[in-house]
């Protein structure tokens, strides 16, 4: 499944694009920053509620395709700046973090 079939979800707002057409691995669900650097999956899509600069060093070390924020949680304007420019899609819904990875699940049958 390409990333722009995440992005296009009706309960989603795309905060930072990344690339569109990148190919998305599964989805990964974790609020705990160091678990994510160690099991985070290259080319995935994490789900959490973690809304801070060091969660998108996490998933530029991890090489992660999208974070996907969850409970209406956000990033500041200056970590979306640095998301858009290190290629990092950054989406952000109201939903719960499982609601949220089951959509992205069920749309890309990953």
């Amino acid at each position: 499944m390409k990333l722009k079939t995440i992005l296009e979800l009706p309960d989603l707002k795309v905060l930072a694009e990344g690339n569109p057409d990148r190919e998305i691995s599964k989805v990964f669900c974790c609020d705990l920053l160091s678990i994510a650097m160690s099991k985070a999956p290259a080319d995935g899509v994490w789900v959490t509620v973690m809304g801070n600069k060091n969660t998108l060093a996490v998933a530029a070390l991890t090489d992660t395709a999208c974070i996907v924020l969850a409970e209406g949680v956000s990033l500041d304007e200056d970590t979306l700046a640095r998301a858009a420019q290190e290629g990092i899609a950054v989406a952000a819904s109201e939903l719960p973090v499982f609601d949220l990875a089951l959509k992205i699940y069920q749309a890309g049958t990953l």
